[in-house]
């Protein structure tokens, strides 16, 4: 089988080429700012080149690409579990969850649980609840499936969404604006230790997805499909599901939730390499990196000095694209 005339040898060219673009941002996105700043200067270890670049740039575009890429693959993993191309990491309520946590956090002014800052905190406890939740409601029946997967998602993302509308409207001014500009999703600078904890979640996680791609393709073209050629359909649910809220939940305990994502880049990358699950998922994961760390720059430059919130960006290129996805399919569909 070959996707629009391209042999199986030659698909992989294309995860080098999004692994390209990824360690070109890496190198390049650094750079921009609303200041400049003399690389020969930063490289020498000259203030105040050296702590702009190491100490605020690099972490930033670090965690804008671990950010971009978890969600990037979290969209193309819910995509082939529920086999519809418009879902996204939050169509199963976990970035609800995780919002809805760190809402109450804001509100009621938490200062730290534990060793974590309290808004991260109540954001993973709350995504962690909400995972908990929809396995529980989803494995009650003898057979779990996609489509319940699906209705205890969206059941219980209402809820959450409601209860974070029911606790900005009791906040008081000054936790209202922290959860707007929070509920907008952002890239802020953060400690390499944070970056640390992030990866061990994430890293690993995105190693599970990636090795699950042949599954993934029996997967997308049905579940009874796949169980007649050996696959267990439980697990391999179970499998996606648990990745995709792995890596969509501590992203969005960190930078809040960001629209579009995960929607824009696995989609845009089916329709130019085919759907093909071994390589649309690495893809997935570089392309995703490069994009939200582009987006960002382009958030920290637009209305400089100002500091543009990033999921402003990708919902302005998102809801566009989101528009054209839907008329493309009311188009095929009434042919």
């Amino acid at each position: 089988m070959s996707i629009k005339g391209v042999r199986p040898r030659q698909y992989w060219l294309a995860v080098v080429l999004s692994m390209t673009l990824a360690a070109s941002t890496l190198c390049l996105a650094p750079l921009v700012g609303p200041t400049r700043i003399d690389l020969a200067r930063a490289i020498a270890g000259q203030a105040p080149d050296r702590e702009v670049l190491v100490g605020l740039r690099i972490p930033r575009v670090l965690l804008a690409m671990i950010a971009g890429g978890s969600l990037a693959l979290a969209g193309a993993v819910f995509q082939a579990l529920l086999r519809d191309a418009l879902a996204t990491p939050y169509t199963m309520g976990v970035s609800s969850g995780a919002s809805l946590g760190a809402v109450a956090a804001i509100c009621f002014g938490w200062g730290r649980i534990g060793q974590l800052p309290a808004v991260w905190a109540g954001a993973l406890f709350g995504a962690a609840l909400v995972l908990v939740l929809v396995l529980g409601v989803a494995g009650l029946g003898r057979r779990m499936s996609s489509f319940t997967l699906l209705l205890a998602g969206i059941a219980l993302n209402s809820m959450c969404s409601a209860m974070i509308l029911f606790i900005h409207s009791i906040a008081g001014l000054t936790q209202s604006f922290s959860i707007t500009r929070w509920m907008m999703g952002g890239i802020d600078a953060v400690d390499y230790s944070t970056l640390g904890w992030l990866a061990v979640l994430v890293l690993p996680t995105v190693a599970v997805v990636l090795a699950k791609g042949p599954a993934w393709n029996l997967m997308a073209v049905g579940e009874d499909w796949a169980a007649a050629r050996g696959v267990s359909v439980r697990a391999l649910l179970l499998t996606g599901y648990i990745a995709g809220a792995l890596l969509t939940a501590p992203v969005t305990a960190i930078t809040g939730p960001i629209g579009f994502v995960g929607l824009i880049v696995p989609h845009a990358l089916r329709l130019w390499i085919g759907a093909d699950h071994r390589v649309l998922l690495p893809c997935s994961f570089f392309a995703g990196a490069a994009f939200l760390a582009i987006c960002d720059a382009v958030a920290r430059v637009a209305l400089a000095p100002a500091d543009v919130p990033v999921g402003v960006v990708t919902a302005l290129l998102g809801g566009p694209f989101f528009i054209w996805l839907l008329r493309s399919r009311w188009k095929g569909a009434a042919v």
